[in-house]
């Protein structure tokens, strides 16, 4: 056993270290300025060929003010939410530090109670860094800070690099930035309002903010701001820094700051691109993005200036065409996103955003949710029924030569052959666009026509887990499903325009899949940040799939909905895609350089609902056919000028002939040079009052293609009725995707 004179003097020498590297590390901290901080850069994103695009962030959005221009009210409402002993207290929570440094050892959230002499300390570092030696040098500051500093010059200091939201830091930018006045004219209700702010502008800031993490919605953003509006200036009444009389006058009314703004080199498309690549850039690293606001990162992306151009300018000259606001009202709210990526890379090289920050249009129209895709899903629903086969025979892939029911109004089969039931019991019924008789038809023909009705009891007879399973594995998330109901199979699913030419790449890739993105690299103090390696490239289906996949939407363009991508003039393969009422048209093709997506949708800027496009560029419906095709070929010619054409691969013959139950027999065998049996393909008569295409009278099948005959292909539909079984429709609404194109809640 040690005796108490060797315990007393190694307990002795232990706490004297701890005192003398307490004193070593006090001594050696310094105390921050505020000016030092002030000194923060912006952010610098360079196109894909290293040029400089834009500088932008906090860098020039920054000025201190002295705490005598701060009104007493912002000083107070701080104080009041946030630590109401910072007159008394040593500037320094123990207890806080502690909760957070236990919390760093066992791997969890790194936050601690801190008090606003410590959160001036840490605003100034330019690294928000969670670690033990960073908690400890806090320590150390804060401590000094406290004897070093009066307090009215902690709070100027602490007010002066707190970060706002919007590229705000300090008061003075935030009063400029939310109500357009000096800190100085702030009233007691305003300053509430701002002092919400520094809980996180994301959650507590009246904006949509999905775009870093889908719970911060505008209306869930409005709720939590006014909540703590409210409480702060309760809190401020009861500590009897406001009268009755100016709490009575400041909680009269919410102070709905403005709106956003752009700000300097945020116009045009780059306004979408640095949204996009920043989004990226916090979901691939450790950055916060209060650390990332601050700035002094350069950015390279793979976006590419002529193609970015290119596309904006065929949005600009079909728009121009087609839409006229002033003279229909139909044409009022009309939005476009789009993307272009390239196959077996996943590099997003141009995308479409939307009209501009400088025309008041934050939201960045390539990377929403909520624009349902419409049959556009088709390929997914073809794609599963060739790798997977049906229920009846799990082992065999379907050819696209099987038969399946292309008639209107039809009811749908589940797999033990009972009819799928709506929610009120009664009977479910999938519509067609038009209710023209098809009869029995090819599925290749199917997809050429965007008929509804085959592809729903397709999808059925498949299993839409495995629809799903196939379009996630081509690149689709996980947030942008729907329901797995009958309807699944027509695109209720809203993937975001960047990742639906994505998917499609897929195809173009002969079943090869990468994730898109759009940074190659970051640098902080001309380091180079880990994290952004290209994306990796994985098979998501097999190879002969996806080249018939691609061989079917050769010929949708070639002899069906999407003829009016034959101008392009080169090979080419791409879907058509309208949705129920008409709220969203979609044209999303591929190249094997370039697989390109167009969304077209009308939305209600009030409530961002989807509103419906009959009537819209003085059409009965818009179809994704019309102009987001349109607008696809424009930018692909542009985009693609010089290029050569080096067509697709060859698909060879790919699974067996499997008709629905009650389809005619005997399905006619293919052969070298087959000789079509009449009665065994039905010619149903066209009704002279029906408009739809007139369907093939015959099938010449050559090798296993088959080339539909007999008919004209000009005015298909585009499988505009997604009629989903339930009683009754609910209205889309449209918002940021969730964890944007790249998944995760910091997205």
């Amino acid at each position: 056993m040690p005796s108490w004179k060797l315990v007393s003097g190694l307990s002795l020498a232990f706490f004297g270290g701890l005192l003398a590297i307490a004193g070593i590390g006090y001594a050696m901290v310094g105390i921050p300025s505020e000016n030092a901080a002030a000194k923060s850069e912006n952010n610098v994103y360079y196109w894909e060929d290293g040029s400089q695009m834009v500088a932008t962030g906090a860098g020039t959005n920054r000025q201190n003010v002295d705490i005598s221009k701060i009104p007493q009210a912002m000083q107070w409402a701080v104080i009041s939410a946030e630590n109401k002993s910072f007159y008394s207290d040593s500037g320094v929570d123990p207890m806080g530090i502690a909760r957070a440094l236990a919390n760093m050892a066992r791997g969890g959230d790194t936050q601690g109670g801190s008090t606003i002499t410590q959160q001036y300390v840490k605003n100034t570092y330019l690294s928000q860094e969670q670690t033990v030696s960073r908690k400890f040098k806090e320590m150390f500051i804060s401590i000094k800070v406290g004897t070093k500093l009066t307090k009215q010059e902690i709070l100027q200091g602490y007010l002066n690099t707190s970060y706002y939201g919007r590229d705000a830091y300090g008061i003075q930018a935030a009063a400029q930035t939310y109500y357009g006045v000096d800190a100085e004219e702030l009233s007691p209700s305003q300053c509430a309002f701002l002092a919400a702010l520094l809980k996180g502008p994301t959650y507590y800031d009246p904006v949509d903010n999905t775009s870093y993490d889908p719970a911060a919605t505008k209306a869930k953003n409005t709720e939590r701001s006014k909540y703590r509006w409210s409480w702060i200036l309760e809190q401020m009444h009861n500590d009897k820094h406001l009268t009755d009389a100016e709490y009575a006058k400041a909680t009269k009314k919410y102070p709905m700051p403005q709106g956003l703004k752009a700000t300097k080199g945020m116009t045009g498309q780059v306004s979408y691109l640095v949204d996009t690549a920043k989004k990226y850039v916090l979901a691939h690293s450790d950055i916060s993005r209060t650390e990332f606001d601050k700035g002094g990162y350069q950015i390279y992306t793979t976006f590419e200036k002529d193609k970015v151009n290119a596309l904006a300018k065929a949005v600009k000259k079909i728009e121009d065409e087609k839409i006229d606001p002033e003279k229909r009202e139909l044409d009022k709210h009309v939005q476009f996103g789009a993307a272009s990526v390239r196959p077996k890379d996943g590099a997003i090289v141009a995308l479409y955003g939307g009209a501009g920050y400088e025309n008041d249009h934050f939201n960045n129209n390539a990377d929403t949710s909520g624009v349902p895709v419409g049959s556009t899903w088709k390929p997914f629903v073809m794609a599963a029924a060739m790798e997977y086969g049906t229920y009846k025979d799990p082992d065999i892939g379907v050819s696209p030569l099987s038969k399946y029911n292309g008639n209107d109004h039809l009811k749908v089969r589940n797999n033990d052959g009972t009819y799928v039931l709506k929610k009120d019991n009664s009977v479910f019924y999938q519509e067609n666009e038009s209710d023209y008789p098809w009869g029995y038809i090819s599925l290749r023909k199917a997809m050429e026509q965007s008929i509804n009705t085959p592809f729903v009891q397709l999808g059925m007879d498949v299993g839409m887990s495995k629809v799903r399973d196939v379009a996630k594995a081509s690149g689709i998330l996980d947030q942008s499903f729907e329901t797995l109901n009958a309807s699944f199979a027509l695109g209720t699913s809203t993937p975001s325009a960047i990742r639906m030419a994505d998917s499609y790449a897929t195809f173009a890739a002969s079943g090869k899949h990468a994730d898109p993105y759009s940074v190659t690299g970051v640098k902080k103090d001309g380091q180079a940040l880990s994290g952004f390696d290209k994306p990796k490239v994985t098979l998501a289906m097999p190879e002969n799939v996806a080249n018939n996949v691609t061989d079917m939407l050769e010929n949708v363009i070639e002899n069906g909905t999407g003829q009016n991508a034959k101008a392009l003039g080169r090979a080419a393969a791409g879907k058509t895609g309208t949705t129920d009422s008409n709220k969203s048209a979609w044209f999303v093709g591929y190249t094997q350089q370039l697989s390109t997506s167009i969304a077209m949708f009308r939305e209600d800027p009030k409530n961002s609902k989807l509103l419906s496009m009959n009537g819209t560029a003085g059409e009965d419906s818009i179809h994704g056919g019309d102009i987001p095709t349109s607008i696809w070929t424009e930018y692909m010619k542009a985009a693609l000028k010089g290029d050569n054409d080096p067509g697709f691969p060859d698909a060879d013959k790919i699974g067996e002939v499997q008709d629905e139950d009650g389809a005619p027999s005997p399905t006619p065998s293919i052969t070298a040079t087959p000789t079509p049996t009449p009665s065994a393909t039905p010619t149903p008569t066209p009704s002279p009052t029906l408009t739809a295409p007139s369907p093939s009278a015959t099938e010449t099948c050559l090798g296993f293609t088959c080339e539909d005959t007999g008919g004209t292909d000009s005015g298909g539909t585009d499988g505009g009725t997604t009629s989903t079984p339930t009683a009754t429709e609910t209205d889309s609404t449209r918002g940021n995707a969730n964890g944007g194109i790249f998944g995760g809640s910091s997205g």
